[in-house]
């Protein structure tokens, strides 16, 4: 009964990273659309990083997993706040939940316990990571609205850090 949970909770959480990344895959271009497509999925995957984080740093195992979670939670709420005023004033509206991709990965993170949890939370931060990069990106170089254009400049070096970061916590002989 044991093995029969762990598989299935391995499916979901890796379930939950493939959706993810599919739906990301069709809907984050590299260079978004406009400045609200932008500040719409940007949130997202803000108050992702949040929500997950949090989880983490009460159901991981790892020492590390749990460092990287406050990490992020600081880091990606001042990211939030940052955004929101950037919106603000570009005069877009910013999303208060968390798109239905997102929503699905923490469900299964919710479930998650122990070091299934940890090795579903980083592959779900690595997914996450490896989108907000070639979003940010995208974004630093065609928005049209200078503050928008200039957070993601500025926020762009910390989510490669992140995603540097992760990718050693999942590689720990690496380190």
């Amino acid at each position: 009964m044991r093995t029969d949970m762990r598989l299935t909770l391995a499916a979901l959480m890796l379930t939950g990273t493939m959706a993810l990344r599919a739906e990301e895959e069709k809907t984050v271009p590299v260079t978004p659309a406009t400045d609200a497509e932008f500040v719409m999925k940007a949130a997202s995957g803000g108050m992702f990083e949040v929500e997950s984080s949090k989880i983490a740093k009460t159901s991981a195992s790892s020492a590390d997993v749990k460092k990287f979670a406050e990490m992020m939670i600081v880091d990606h709420e001042k990211a939030n706040k940052e955004l929101m005023t950037a919106a603000k004033t570009a005069g877009l509206e910013v999303p208060t939940a968390i798109s239905e991709p997102h929503q699905r990965v923490l469900n299964g993170l919710k479930s998650a316990k122990s070091t299934e949890f940890d090795t579903g939370f980083i592959k779900a931060q690595i997914a996450a990571h490896e989108e907000a990069v070639a979003l940010f990106m995208g974004a630093s170089k065609s928005l049209k609205d200078p503050g928008l254009k200039a957070f993601a400049t500025q926020t762009l070096p910390t989510l490669k850090e992140h995603l540097d970061a992760v990718r050693r916590l999942n590689t720990p002989n690496q380190k």
